[in-house]
């Protein structure tokens, strides 16, 4: 396969949209450099923050291509992603070994994420949510707004503030 024909590179300011819910979704993406957050919108149009990306992640609307996308994908740092057609890279999956290789790979880790987060969100009360969170993202605290955090875990940006006094005073 050849490469480099499949991909371009996007550069996205902070705020602004690699995809939004509802748009078909023609593009997959590999975040280089920045953050991402995916979220959707719930009955009283409040934003439910759903994943976020990190360098190395792949990035898609949803994992199947050319349907609407089911999150919103916004930029929460200035970002640098590798993008590419969905559907000429998915042409690729299961003739090219390290395509498929780097498919399975990235499904597994979201898998993995998410059965833990619905673990987490599950049985845990809020000091638990925040200690898995600090587990999976570690280098994500500093980097992105906490009300964010605190939406993604379901809890409240009250909540975490505690937490994070609390857990400051115990070291």
């Amino acid at each position: 396969m050849n490469n480099e024909n499949l991909h371009t590179n996007q550069e996205l300011k902070k705020g602004e949209y690699f995809v939004t819910q509802g748009q078909q979704n023609y593009k997959i993406g590999k975040l280089l450099k920045g953050v991402l957050r995916g979220f959707t919108l719930n009955n009283e149009g409040e934003e439910i923050t759903t994943h976020f990306f990190i360098e190395n992640d792949l990035i898609s609307g949803n994992y199947i291509p050319n349907i609407p996308a089911t999150m919103n994908i916004q930029a929460l740092e200035d970002c640098h992603i590798s993008v590419a057609n969905y559907k000429a890279v998915f042409s690729y999956v299961n003739t090219d070994t390290e395509l498929t290789n780097v498919f399975l790979e990235h499904f597994r880790k979201l898998n993995k994420q998410n059965n833990s987060r619905i673990e987490a969100l599950i049985s845990g009360d809020a000091l638990t949510k925040y200690k898995w969170f600090l587990r999976e993202y570690p280098n994500l605290l500093n980097r992105i707004p906490h009300y964010y955090i605190a939406n993604f875990l379901g809890i409240t940006p009250t909540q975490l503030s505690r937490i994070r006094k609390t857990l400051s005073q115990q070291m």
